[in-house]
């Protein structure tokens, strides 16, 4: 049986937010604080995978290529922490509509990437 470890780590850096200082910006620029966290260890694939519906750790970490549980939830805390992903009561997470937005915001992205593999 796998062990759930906490989503708390006292030893991670906080979850940047708009207003505070982050990695770039001293102000904490709110696009400043979003490239902070989403360009953390696997924030982004983690949000990739949750864009289909709920997954458990479990299933997570298995479509993230096996990463450590400690990376899988210090990652979750930082996405919770921000309010891009929640954990429902049966202990699978989701995106939350800030999530949903944002992989609205980064579809453009996902097609220039697909168009950019094509040419090279």
């Amino acid at each position: 049986m796998e062990k759930k470890a906490t989503l708390r780590n006292p030893k991670r850096q906080s979850v940047a937010r708009p207003g505070r200082p982050v990695r770039g910006s001293t102000t904490g620029r709110p696009l400043m604080a979003a490239l902070d966290l989403l360009g953390r260890r696997w924030a982004l694939r983690i949000l990739w995978e949750l864009r289909d519906g709920p997954l458990g750790a479990r299933s997570l970490r298995e479509r993230c290529d096996g990463m450590s549980p400690s990376v899988l939830y210090d990652r979750l805390g930082d996405l919770t922490g921000a309010g891009l992903v929640v954990q429902r009561d049966d202990q699978c997470y989701e995106l939350s509509e800030a999530g949903l937005s944002l992989g609205e915001a980064l579809n453009p992205l996902d097609q220039w990437a697909r168009r950019w593999a094509e040419r090279t």
